[in-house]
């Protein structure tokens, strides 16, 4: 979920494509390896407007690692 206050549609959809390809590359591989079954919901915070890329998936990356 992507926070809607003092954003625009455009800023809305770019982060959740982002958070989806995080998603897509990092965690998927990583759950289907581990047979881990994969239902998974991102809560963003307005932060996460700011960051870059890189950003995103090195602050995510820990969450399933630690699995």
């Amino acid at each position: 979920m992507v926070p809607r206050f003092g954003h625009s549609a455009v800023q809305r959809n770019r982060l959740r494509r982002r958070l989806r390809e995080i998603a897509r590359i990092d965690w998927m591989p990583l759950a289907i390896e581990k047979g881990l079954p994969l239902d998974v919901v991102l809560m963003a915070h307005t932060a996460a407007y700011h960051a870059s890329f890189d950003e995103l998936r090195t602050s995510l990356r820990g969450t399933f690692e630690s699995l």
